[in-house]
């Protein structure tokens, strides 16, 4: 099944779109982010990479593909066909050449394509069962062949050591910083909901002590 799916700007390395809802079954999906993320960068660098291949990496394979000056990948299970994955990146492309393809060189800002997520998440879909009708027509279609698109691993794209080690850090740190943010937004919620029942709860009490006191008296 597809799981990610990122757009980036192979000049400097800029993330023009991804799916929004991406990675949500995925378990240390950050992780594989930040993977996805340091290819771009790695791209960006001038490396002389080919325009389409696959990298393996844990269960997954990230799968790309350059054009325009513009990479298009998505990870997938290493069960997932070959063939279907580069066919999705294939309409992606298509689509967001069409759409976005006069302004991608000027975009200035993360993710200023958004709302592509939109077509991203419909494609998707169309992708995800591999048993369909139309999937098995273009698994079984001769005129496009996946064979000769190089495999490689995470480590040999990335450099072993300390590019993935940055990663892992990036990861870690991420993780560590959302926690610190879960255990703050824990406090604020504890602090409003005392503002908020503290005086009645003062009020109460004043009205129960002199309830008592008043039967004692009687």
């Amino acid at each position: 099944m597809v799981k990610l799916t990122m757009i980036a700007r192979v000049t400097d390395g800029l993330p023009l779109a991804e799916g929004l809802d991406d990675g949500r079954d995925v378990t240390d999906s950050e992780f594989y982010k930040q993977q996805v993320k340091a290819l771009f960068k790695n791209l960006s660098t001038g490396q002389n990479e080919p325009s389409r291949m696959s990298v393996e990496t844990g269960p997954f394979v990230f799968h790309y593909i350059i054009e325009g000056r513009v990479c298009y990948l998505t990870m997938c299970d290493r069960a997932y066909p070959k063939k279907l994955a580069f066919q999705y990146l294939e309409d992606l492309k298509n689509e967001f050449e069409r759409v976005n393809g006069t302004q991608i060189e000027t975009a200035a800002r993360p993710y200023a394509f958004i709302k592509f997520d939109t077509f991203i998440q419909k494609t998707k879909k169309l992708y995800q069962d591999t048993r369909t009708q139309r999937n098995i027509a273009k698994l079984n279609d001769e005129l496009y062949e996946v064979h000769q698109i190089m495999t490689r691993n995470v480590q040999e794209v990335l450099g072993v050591g300390e590019k993935l080690d940055q990663v892992s850090q990036m990861s870690s740190r991420l993780t560590s910083e959302s926690r610190i943010y879960a255990d703050k937004a824990r406090d604020l919620n504890r602090q409003a909901l005392i503002r908020k029942y503290a005086p009645i709860a003062i009020v109460l009490g004043v009205v129960f002590l002199l309830f008592w006191v008043k039967t004692k008296l009687w």
